[in-house]
């Protein structure tokens, strides 16, 4: 999950990627890549990275199903772009726009427990609530970028 709707309503939290890279910049750091020898194209983790405002979209489309459908009706659906994006893809992208392309991010040590892959099937969704994310990456990192510097202003 990355993005912000608005920079007024931008997490402030360090505990996704976006920000951790957000913060070691503004620290002056390069920003960490744990892990590069997965088994993925570049050996970085590929992960399915959401907009806010999509995540909140599916929610109201999955809420207006419900509220029409009988009582006791459930509806289980993974919400995603379905869509993989490495944390080297991902970082670069954080550094073109923020305007810190020369900088060079350090690769450490795996963290525990980090699966290679994690993407969403989107294929349910789609079909039962007619719904797809609608944000790409640099729309994701973009946002995040404007609520990070308007929480630090």
């Amino acid at each position: 999950m990355a993005g912000a709707a608005s920079p007024e309503l931008s997490d402030a939290g360090v505990f996704n990627l976006v920000p951790m890279v957000f913060e070691r910049l503004e620290a002056g750091e390069a920003p960490r890549v744990f892990g590069d020898d997965y088994p993925t194209p570049d050996g970085t983790c590929v992960r399915d990275y959401i907009h806010v405002q999509d995540i909140a979209s599916a929610h109201l489309a999955a809420a207006r199903r419900l509220d029409e459908a009988p009582k006791g009706t459930a509806l289980t659906l993974n919400i995603g772009r379905g869509e993989g994006s490495s944390v080297r893809e991902m970082v670069d992208r954080i550094l073109k726009i923020t305007g810190n392309e020369d900088v060079a991010p350090e690769v450490t040590a795996r963290r525990a427990g980090d699966p290679a892959r994690v993407v969403a099937s989107a294929d349910r969704i789609r079909e039962e609530l007619g719904w797809t994310a609608r944000h790409g990456l640099d729309e994701m990192i973009d946002s995040a970028w404007q609520g990070w510097r308007h929480r630090r202003a």
